[in-house]
């Protein structure tokens, strides 16, 4: 469809009932509209009036399975309504604009790796093309225009939906759609590891891809077991709030390693690689070496590992069956044991400096009881993540903005498409 003819049906409310589908929340639909609007005119001015088609990849949040998936454990995580968009259509020449970054240094012609290009968006392009190409699938060069509002450092997994993005592109313009969605999460998987350079699993770009709530067993890395879920927040009268209460990861990388490593040593101890097939009773019965040898804090976070992995296969029944009072139990459980036994809550390193607590305890004092509140993502600053029903959010809201800073609450529902052709 002429990007001219896009523009028109979008300003004109013609398109409303299919962003409702991929937003769910009717309030985002009028700055829907105009962020659809402003990609097409970006589109329009920097390539012209072309046969277009529109997509989008949305972010992603980790519902339980936290620092499981490094152990070959399961993750429960699931695709959310903030993500990006874009604009494309083949071209004798790849340009690909993204929130109005001009992503030089790609073309189909040429996907190999190019170790000058580590690091970069560019490098992303090349290994996902790469990987398409190399399974069978037909790539080309094309003109892209994207817009994201997946915020980046949040936990919500901007990389993931970009890499995601890339083979979906390849996918609708070069293979009518059919290059399979769990495919093109392997294939960003692939370009973030040894395109990029940095080691990652394969949630993020699962649950980019799949939509809905994504249970995902890491028990093979390389062909794990994936099941995708309809269960809609909002169907029970909940959104998901993501808290940013400010801090970077960028010096936390010590505090992250520490947790693979100690749980390592503990595995190794029984002889296996990861913990994923040690047990409690195991642990416990061998409670006095191991407290010698790795001390108290390796055992604990271990347990954390074992009992979160059972967590996450309870998650999975809930959300099956539609049980939302055990749904936000389990959220509970996760989260209390993140806090005590993982104590990825904060950093000992600035004892002081503690606004995921803070966050925490606000939460549990403002919350009901049929609502829940726990750590998102890898913890120790960042981001903590609430369920709360929706005739509380606007007070949570108020109460987040307040003390950690104005927008820091996020409200979100779950997206069921993933990965899409939007038009």
């Amino acid at each position: 469809m002429k990007v001219t003819a896009l523009i028109n049906d979008f300003k004109s409310g013609k398109n409303d009932s299919l962003l409702l589908d991929f937003y769910v929340d009717e309030s985002m639909i009028e700055s829907q509209r105009k962020r659809y609007v402003s990609l097409l005119n970006e589109y329009l001015t920097k390539f012209g009036d072309d046969d277009v088609i529109v997509l989008s990849v949305p972010g992603r949040s980790e519902l339980t399975g936290n620092h499981t998936d490094h152990q070959h454990g399961c993750v429960l995580a699931c695709s959310i309504n903030l993500d990006i968009i874009c604009v494309a259509a083949p071209a004798d020449k790849m340009e690909i604009y993204s929130n109005g970054q001009f992503i030089s240094g790609v073309s189909a012609q040429n996907t190999s790796y190019d170790p000058a290009q580590q690091h970069t968006s560019a490098a992303l392009v090349r290994g996902v093309l790469n990987r398409i190409e190399t399974n069978g699938y037909r790539i080309g060069n094309f003109h892209a225009v994207m817009r994201s509002n997946v915020l980046v450092g949040s936990g919500l997994s901007s990389s993931a939906a970009f890499e995601v993005m890339i083979g979906t592109i390849a996918s609708y313009l070069f293979n009518d759609g059919k290059v399979p969605k769990v495919e093109i999460a392997k294939y960003s998987q692939y370009a973030e590891n040894k395109y990029f350079g940095k080691p990652c699993g394969l949630m993020d770009q699962c649950a980019c891809a799949l939509g809905g709530i994504a249970y995902i067993d890491f028990r093979n890395p390389a062909e794990p077991i994936i099941e995708t879920v309809d269960f809609k927040l909002n169907e029970f009268g909940y959104s998901l709030c993501i808290v940013n209460t400010g801090g970077s990861h960028s010096k936390l990388t010590g505090e992250y390693a520490a947790i693979t490593e100690e749980m390592g040593e503990i595995a190794h101890f029984f002889n296996e690689d990861v913990l994923r097939d040690v047990t409690v009773r195991q642990i416990t019965n061998n409670m006095k070496l191991l407290r010698d040898n790795y001390g108290d804090r390796a055992i604990l976070r271990s347990i954390h590992m074992i009992n979160e992995n059972d967590r996450v296969e309870k998650q999975l029944i809930n959300t099956r069956e539609g049980n939302i009072k055990g749904f936000l139990d389990v959220i509970k459980a996760s989260g209390n044991s993140s806090f005590k036994y993982l104590q990825n809550v904060y950093t000992n390193a600035d004892l002081a400096y503690q606004p995921l607590s803070l966050a925490l305890l606000l939460s549990d004092n403002y919350l009901d009881e049929d609502e829940a509140s726990r750590v998102h993502g890898g913890g120790f600053a960042g981001t903590i993540q609430a369920f709360v029903k929706n005739e509380h959010v606007n007070g949570y809201k108020e109460l987040m903005d307040k003390v950690f800073g104005k927008d820091s609450c996020i409200v979100l529902q779950v997206n069921s498409h993933g990965s899409d052709r939007v038009i």
